[in-house]
């Protein structure tokens, strides 16, 4: 299937979530929140690492979604197999047109 446009990318979205076993014990797992979502996915180039390194961590990546309210800095996004711990949401600053998402790949199932 070929997709065209900006965001022609497809990711994950998933937060962390306590659940009951069923023998009335916790158990902690990533669990997705919202499937397929459009996006277009931009490993940053070495100046813009520095600069969104210096800011908000190790940032590795940059994801534009279309707005879609709930999106937390605790969630992880997974694009093409590769988990992306989210560092910092950053909404378009002149309408809710969009999302930036700066990620980090390579983090954990904790």
């Amino acid at each position: 299937m070929r997709r065209a446009g900006k965001y022609r990318h497809r990711i994950t979205l998933q937060k962390f979530s306590v659940v009951r076993d069923p023998l009335g014990g916790e158990a902690k797992r990533w669990e997705d929140w919202q499937k397929d979502v459009p996006a277009e996915v931009v490993p940053l180039s070495g100046r813009e690492f520095t600069a969104a390194s210096a800011e908000h961590g190790q940032v590795t990546a940059r994801m534009e979604i279309p707005y879609l309210p709930g999106v937390l800095n605790t969630m992880r996004a997974v694009f093409d197999g590769t988990v992306y711990a989210i560092r910092a949401v950053l909404p378009d600053p002149t309408a809710r047109s969009h999302i930036n998402l700066m990620v980090d790949a390579g983090v954990s199932d904790g």
